[in-house]
């Protein structure tokens, strides 16, 4: 691994001592911000979903508020402006007794921004699964580490070519409970009153200079979080690796585009820098600082962040909403499939003590159904 420390002496980002490096390139006005997060990653039920965000931004990406920028749309608190989405962590923006309609507001207002086709669960999914340019990771890794093809976005079929999305083979197919099963969206607001609010964000985007580059997420299935898990015996290393698979997928690292990554922290984990050069080509690393709060690293063009409450960044908040809709979205269609089958079911969240209990109530359903539990249980 090429791996550089800087001295104490030397400069280090707002954090870790000092100033940020200052890489913009002589007569470049524009920069990247790609914000990561995930959601699902604690539960036994359900998928674990990881999402990157890709926005541009003018001058050093650096100094670019975005929150600042969009303010006349966009709101880092609940809000009752008819003209404003909330936009900030999943968990300060969906909540159990609200339902999911404030969330679903915010982001297929944000996904207005893209060309891409969000009416329905299945081509979501797909579109967001659907670009992966990862290269293959040095060393040993498990097969089930790339994302799976994506179905029908992979193979240029969206629900308008084949005239009925649910009959579109997709890489949700896997497990029963989305086999042929779709939800049409959005499932909690009307279409007209997401389009306005999309036009507003994006004519507040076009006058900042600002564009939604791209929307990317790896949907993580069971069986495959198990085969992960267990090649690395840890959930936290296959959280990682497939992290750092996603975010290869979007930012090329020979890219002289100055370009800011931040991401939040995996666990207690504070080296990141050979997860990093698994997915480089022999591009060297710089490593700025590790600690506890933040543990950041250059390489070439780009700063990469991984910190404590990273969604206090406009594009990882966004990022991890996008990931709490696709859980959310999944679980309805979970909980749908197995209340066919048990009736009077109680719902689950998928978190561990519920899930149990969920578990225990689907035994006899889930023996008739010959479902393995490699499919619906996640073992760490």
């Amino acid at each position: 691994m090429a791996l550089v420390t800087y001295e104490r002496n030397a400069i280090t980002p707002i954090g870790c001592g000092g100033n940020f490096v200052n890489i913009v390139r002589r007569g470049r006005s524009l920069g990247l911000v790609i914000g990561m997060d995930e959601a699902g990653y604690g539960p036994n039920l359900g998928p674990l979903v990881i999402s990157a965000t890709v926005w541009r931004v003018p001058g050093n990406p650096r100094q670019t508020d975005i929150w600042k920028s969009l303010d006349s749309v966009v709101s880092q608190s609940a809000t009752k402006d008819a003209d404003r989405i909330h936009v900030a962590d999943s968990k300060e923006v969906y909540s159990p007794s609200r339902g999911i309609q404030p969330l679903e507001r915010s982001i297929q207002t944000v996904f207005g921004l893209t060309q891409r086709d969000s009416g329905t669960f299945r081509n979501l999914c797909d579109w967001l699964m659907a670009s992966d340019s990862a290269k293959t990771p040095t060393g040993e890794f498990p097969e089930l580490l790339r994302r799976p093809p994506a179905g029908a976005f992979q193979n240029g079929q969206t629900d308008a070519a084949s005239g009925d999305s649910s009959l579109v083979p997709s890489f949700l197919d896997v497990e029963p409970w989305f086999s042929q099963q779709d939800l049409t969206l959005p499932v909690s607001n009307e279409q007209a009153e997401v389009d306005r609010l999309s036009a507003r964000l994006k004519s507040a985007a076009d006058n900042a200079g600002i564009q939604l580059v791209k929307i990317s997420s790896d949907v993580v299935l069971t069986e495959r979080f198990n085969s992960v898990s267990d090649f690395y015996k840890s959930k936290g290393a296959a959280l990682s690796r497939f992290t750092l698979g996603l975010l290869r997928s979007v930012w090329n690292p020979n890219s002289e585009e100055p370009t800011l990554i931040i991401g939040d922290k995996h666990g207690g984990r504070s080296r990141y820098d050979e997860l990093l050069d698994e997915q480089l080509d022999g591009q060297m690393i710089f490593r700025l600082c590790e600690g506890r709060q933040r543990s950041s690293y250059r390489v070439g063009a780009a700063e990469i962040h991984f910190q404590t409450k990273a969604e206090e960044h406009f594009p990882v908040a966004v990022a991890s909403m996008v990931c709490k809709y696709v859980r959310e979205l999944s679980m309805e269609l979970f909980n749908d499939f197995w209340r066919q089958h048990v009736p009077n079911l109680k719902p689950t969240k998928g978190y561990p003590v519920d899930a149990k209990r969920f578990r225990k109530d689907i035994t006899v359903a889930q023996k008739n159904l010959d479902i393995p539990n490699a499919t619906l249980w996640r073992e760490r």
